[in-house]
């Protein structure tokens, strides 16, 4: 992500339907995995620029860390009563990790070249107990121009995401679409911006606030998946399919060394534009 993505991710996260509606999804299953009150810990890798953070410091000791300058910068200046740390590798913070009940890992392992290497590092920091909570963007035949403005790697499928974390020392609690309510919209969305050679909105995204009213309804659609993801974590039957997927992962004893992403893995999809 460039500095014109982090002001626009400033700007909007705290409005926008995308972003209001996935922190209370996320709440949601923080609330379930580490209850409020108890002086649980949550650690935001990867956190931009705050309002996820900003959205859980009611009943949660937060922390947030992030790569770029500019995101730290900004969430310091929007919320200074948190705690945040820039930091190119998350295991410079190991301490931070370790005492987390839950770490965010929300739209993150796109932006990594081996996210087999962030995600087992992270892992392998984490105490046994602890929760990961784990987005990603899905279906590589949503690859736009939107990806490549954020400096995406890769679209997700199931088995995909999960190679990321198998033979670990961790259980599989969800895994499942979501945002999946919308997704016949988005590919809509998708297709006809990719055959214009356009995106929807702002600084080479597909971000761009809707009138009040739209922007209500789309954030209760998703939103309102919420009661299928947390019966999901009890074991029910998720969404098959969406426009992202989310993964809840428990750490369990055991040592986990650290590894580097296949090289018979199929290449990303980061420069190129998929059509279809």
């Amino acid at each position: 992500m460039q500095r014109a993505q982090y002001a626009l991710h400033a700007r909007v996260e705290d409005r926008h339907w995308w972003f209001t509606g996935r922190r209370r999804i996320a709440r949601a299953l923080v609330e379930r995995l580490a209850p409020p009150g108890a002086g649980q810990a949550v650690l935001d890798i990867g956190c931009g620029t705050g309002a996820n953070l900003a959205a859980l410091a009611d009943g949660w000791r937060c922390r947030g860390i992030d790569a770029s300058e500019e995101a730290v910068r900004l969430a310091r200046q929007r919320f200074p009563a948190l705690e945040f740390a820039c930091e190119a590798d998350p295991l410079a913070r190991e301490d931070w990790i370790a005492e987390a009940d839950v770490v965010l890992l929300m739209d993150v392992l796109e932006h990594v070249a081996d996210d087999f290497l962030l995600l087992s590092r992270v892992l392998s920091a984490l105490r046994a107990g602890a929760h990961a909570l784990i987005t990603v963007p899905a279906d590589p035949r949503l690859w736009s121009r939107h990806d490549e403005s954020f400096g995406h790697f890769r679209r997700y499928q199931i088995e995909r995401l999960r190679a990321t974390w198998s033979g670990l020392a961790v259980s599989e609690r969800m895994l499942c679409g979501f945002n999946s309510r919308l997704l016949p919209l988005i590919r809509a969305v998708r297709c006809v911006n990719r055959r214009l050679g356009r995106t929807a909105g702002h600084a080479g995204t597909d971000f761009h606030l809707p009138p009040a009213a739209l922007n209500r309804l789309l954030e209760g659609l998703l939103a309102g998946e919420a009661r299928t993801l947390l019966g999901a974590l009890e074991g029910r039957e998720g969404y098959r399919a969406g426009a992202s997927l989310i993964a809840v992962l428990r750490r369990e004893v055991g040592p986990i060394v650290p590894r580097t992403r296949p090289a018979e893995l199929a290449p990303d999809l980061h420069g190129t534009v998929r059509a279809g």
